[in-house]
């Protein structure tokens, strides 16, 4: 039981601030296009996670972070209606793979709801099974990492995964595959 009050509860004590700046004007938080678009304004990195040793699946997630280096843990959060999410419970374990700037088309498959299931998922895809977890590791990327499941957080719609890294390797040059305001984006340059 958290000892934290509601999300609903109003802070103690009110603060004497100047209003909030023009150029930012504060969102409508029971609107979610508002929401988003707030959440959207932080550029991030885009992986793809995968699991499943004998049926593998993935989907691309940009919720991705390091969470400590000692040990070596990252986190991910998955929404709790995705294949990989209980794949990722069954193994105990998964992979993500940080995507190249020129795998947009790869992030875009792995988003696509469409997209065909189970071993046909990875046709075309380049990818090795990671050593230590037997989840894909997508070709070509600039980062890699396996992990075993360390902890697992309750987080609304998602699932919050702290994995403790098994591997890991990077590539030595290239830019990653960037996502802001809704949309790809590249490194300029």
């Amino acid at each position: 039981m958290s000892s934290f009050p509601s999300a609903s509860a109003p802070l103690p004590g009110s603060l004497d601030l100047p209003p909030l700046p023009v150029e930012a004007p504060e969102a409508d938080l029971h609107d979610p296009r508002e929401l988003r678009g707030v959440l959207g304004r932080f550029a991030t990195g885009v992986t793809v996670l995968t699991a499943g040793r004998d049926v593998p699946c993935g989907m691309t997630a940009n919720s991705f972070t390091s969470v400590s280096l000692e040990p070596a843990q990252v986190l991910v959060c998955v929404v709790k209606s995705a294949a990989v999410h209980a794949a990722v419970l069954a193994e105990g374990a998964f992979a993500v793979s940080v995507l190249a700037r020129d795998q947009e088309w790869v992030a875009r498959h792995f988003a696509d709801r469409r997209r065909p299931r189970g071993p046909r998922e990875f046709e075309g895809i380049g990818h090795t099974r990671g050593r230590h977890t037997g989840a894909p590791v997508l070709d070509h990327v600039q980062a890699w990492l396996e992990c075993r499941l360390a902890d697992v957080h309750e987080g609304g719609d998602h699932t919050i995964f702290v994995g403790t890294v098994l591997g890991a390797g990077r590539s030595t040059g290239g830019d990653p595959l960037l996502f802001h305001g809704g949309a790809f984006a590249r490194l300029a340059g």
